[in-house]
């Protein structure tokens, strides 16, 4: 069973922050915390494998939009199971193995 989970902040570019939460997590999963643009740019980047998204029909008004400007069908990105809650609806979308 793997060890409890860590969490850590690192502020740097996504490719050497991606490395060393490779370091720090071994064989456990490493999972992504941030913005609109810390999202898009990993996913811009290919870094994103697997992408679990919680929508909560709250009216928010302006902000960023996630997928503004991203192709997530073209990247090779698919739907592969959402399960409709109470209080949100989650989508998992895994990008294809190339």
């Amino acid at each position: 069973m793997p060890g409890p989970i860590r969490t850590f902040r690192i502020r740097s570019g996504s490719a050497a922050a991606l490395e060393q939460a490779r370091a720090a997590a071994g064989d456990r999963d490493i999972r992504l915390g941030g913005g609109v643009s810390t999202i898009q740019q990993y996913l811009r980047a290919g870094l994103i494998d697997e992408l679990h998204l919680a929508i909560r029909p709250v009216l928010l008004g302006r902000g960023e939009a996630l997928f503004n400007g991203i192709d997530l069908p073209a990247m090779g990105y698919e739907s592969v199971n959402h399960v409709a809650g109470d209080r949100a609806t989650h989508v998992y979308l895994r990008r294809r193995a190339t």
